[in-house]
Order: C-alpha cells, then sequence, then structure tokens
C-alpha cells in the first residue's frame, strides 16, 4: 500500500485519503477490476440496487425515510435508480413493441379521424417509449406536488418529498418489468387494456402502502384520507397533461 496518495500527494494514515478522500489501496487494473467497477459503479449490484429494490417491496416507507433521515450508505441513490428501471423499462416497450397507452385510450370506428388517431396514439406510444427516462423524471414532481399538500407540515420538505417519489417510481418500474412478459402475451389482445390497468391498480396499492409506513406516527384514518388526497391532486395534474400532450402529438402529425 501506498504512502502517498497517488492522486494528490497527501500523506496516508488510514483506507482513505483525508484530503482528496481517494481509497489508500489502488490496484493495478485487471479484468477483475473493471469487473468490478461495473458491478459498484454502474449499477451497484454488489449492495446498493439490490438492496433498493428488496427493501422498496419489503418495509418501503421505514426504508425511505432511514433514508431521508442519514443512513444512506446502503441505498441506491433515488434519481439514478430510476434513470436505470426507466430507461430498462422504455427499452423493453420500444423493442417488443408494447402500446404503453392502450390502457388510457381506445379508438373505436373506421373513418378517417379514428384512423388518424390510431395513428396518432401508435406515434405517441414509440415516442414514450424513446423517452421513457425523461418522462418517468417528469412525473416525479406531479406525484411529489400530491404528497406534498396532502401531507404539508408532516415532517418532510418538498426535495425530501421528490426522494420519496422517485423511490416509490422506481418500486412501480420495477413491478412493470418484472410483470412486463404479461404485458407481451396480451400486446395484441383486447384485454391488454384490463391488464394493463390491474397492473397499474397493484403498483399504486404498493405506493399507498409504502406512504402508510412513511408516516406510520399519523393516526390510520388520517393516513388514509392524506393518502387518497395525495392521489387526487398528483392524477388530476397528470391527466391534464396527458391530454396537453396528445393534443399537441395530434396536431403535429396533421
Amino acid at each position: 500500500m501506498a504512502t502517498k496518495c497517488l492522486n494528490c500527494e497527501q500523506e496516508l494514515s488510514g483506507k482513505f485519503c483525508i484530503n482528496c478522500g481517494q481509497t489508500s489501496s489502488t490496484h493495478k487494473i485487471t479484468a477483475h477490476f473493471l469487473w468490478h467497477d461495473v458491478q459498484h459503479g454502474l449499477l451497484h449490484f454488489d449492495k446498493g440496487f439490490l438492496y433498493t429494490t428488496k427493501e422498496l417491496f419489503t418495509r418501503p416507507g421505514y426504508s425511505i425515510r432511514a433514508f431521508i433521515e442519514g443512513k444512506r450508505i446502503s441505498h441506491f441513490k433515488p434519481i439514478s435508480f430510476v434513470l436505470i428501471l426507466a430507461g430498462l423499462y422504455g427499452f423493453l416497450s420500444h423493442y417488443f413493441h408494447v402500446n404503453l397507452l392502450s390502457n388510457n385510450f381506445s379508438v373505436s370506428g373506421t373513418d378517417e379521424e379514428a384512423i388518424q388517431a390510431t395513428k396518432s396514439i401508435e406515434y405517441a406510444s414509440e415516442w414514450i417509449a424513446s423517452h421513457y427516462s425523461v418522462i418517468s423524471l417528469l412525473l416525479i414532481p406531479v406525484f411529489s406536488i400530491g404528497t406534498y399538500f396532502a401531507f404539508r407540515s408532516k415532517g418532510f420538505n418538498v426535495f425530501e418529498h421528490f426522494v420519496i417519489n422517485a423511490y416509490l417510481a422506481g418500486q412501480r418500474l420495477v413491478l412493470h418489468i418484472l410483470t412486463f412478459p404479461v404485458y407481451y402475451i396480451f400486446k395484441d389482445s383486447i384485454h391488454l387494456k384490463s391488464v394493463a390497468r390491474s397492473i397499474d391498480m397493484i403498483g399504486y396499492l404498493f405506493m399507498a402502502w409504502s406512504l402508510f409506513q412513511l408516516f406510520d406516527r399519523l393516526g390510520p384514518v388520517e393516513k388514509t384520507f392524506r393518502i387518497i388526497l395525495s392521489f387526487i391532486i398528483s392524477f388530476s395534474i397528470e391527466f391534464i397533461i396527458l391530454l396537453l400532450s396528445m393534443n399537441y402529438i395530434v396536431n403535429s402529425i396533421k
């Protein structure tokens, strides 16, 4: 082990340099080094990513509160967590041509307007799949607004609500990835809408359970009311954004 930091030449007295933070043990770059870098630096699968995923499906509210209160070394960072999962889910949806909007819109009829609407939905679905990471990040503030106003003055600031909803977005993305084979099986079926809505409902039940744990210092009746209120606020904003987006897409195609 070197006696001076190879990065800044500070005298070493422990496992890390007190000046720049680099580890005092710098190994020769080998295949093992590169594999460990992929595991630890990119996806952190050796503990952070898998640990966070497990926590979000076993004790989500308690785990998120622990992260906010400072126990962070074992958790995967929330934004990176969402970006990785959203990128994977967007790739799956795009590659296997699963219509992400089929659970929100249905078109009937054979006239020119119906055909145009169908093309618009297909175009929007492909666009969403190609930009799913960005969309997932943009939806986090929507749910953050909902939880912030529903649980206002209950211990968390607006940025902490952003972290809460980033992890909850990751939770729903994990669920969608795990159930993606079901989407694929029904992608050309009339039952896809029902399947998609059922999986969405399961995801929001997980979210409600997480919030129920997170705000465990409130009474059950008050928690239930505030969770429902947060959903009403969030879904109202999301619905308005979705309508405006679809209107823009339809007009851009014409």
